[in-house]
């Protein structure tokens, strides 16, 4: 594994597809962020990533892109996450060790928030993944796992994003977001469909610094 000392930085774009009515009150509600029941019981939540540029001590992480998975049985904020990770099959065996120390949370930065909460590492698989960003939709695509896109919620201004401060644990502003028909995750004896439910995105900027 990378060591816990290096100094890491990652610049790029997320988003999410969840199983829940849009909007997610697991993050917009009365109630405190992650303590909100999700709309259908339980969490079940996609990401795609893209890093634009990024190193990890003298590891380089350009153009490389992830796919993560959580689910949790209940408020997201009680724990007990399952999560699985997918990294990029064309990254060599130092970038992957790297990828995975920043996206399991063990190296600083705002995975390192979440780790607590989880419960189940479903497994960590090296697959070819591919990431678009188009306007105001992003998608991504790991053949016969995962196929997700979304695209940003209308609003009065038909040529803009609808944006939220202060919700995400990613991002200080993420837009709002749907995902489209056949946005699927299917993997470890699970099927998720969550088209037409909650989805966001923004770009992101990581670090351990």
């Amino acid at each position: 594994m990378a060591s816990t000392q290096a100094r890491w930085q990652i610049v790029g774009d997320y988003f999410e597809n969840c199983n829940c009515d849009v909007v997610c009150p697991c993050l917009i509600s009365p109630n405190a962020p992650l303590t909100s029941q999700p709309t259908a019981g339980a969490c079940e939540v996609a990401f795609g990533f893209h890093i634009d540029s990024g190193n990890y001590g003298g590891v380089t992480l350009d153009g490389l892109n992830i796919g993560m998975i959580a689910r949790t049985p209940g408020p997201m904020g009680e724990g007990n996450w399952s999560v699985a990770l997918y990294l990029d099959e064309r990254a060599d065996q130092q970038q992957q060790q790297a990828l995975q120390a920043i996206f399991t949370g063990g190296v600083g930065g705002p995975m390192s928030n979440l780790a607590p909460l989880i419960s189940t590492v479903l497994g960590v698989k090296a697959v070819p993944i591919t990431f678009h960003k188009e306007g105001r939709r992003r998608s991504v695509e790991i053949p016969s796992i995962m196929q997700l896109a979304v695209h940003a919620l209308p609003n009065i201004n038909p040529d803009a994003e609808s944006w939220a401060q202060n919700v995400h644990p990613f991002a200080p502003s993420v837009a709002m977001a749907v995902g489209e028909e056949k946005s699927t995750w299917t993997d470890y004896g699970m099927h998720w469909d969550n088209s037409g439910k909650n989805g966001h995105y923004a770009p992101i900027k990581w670090s351990n610094a």
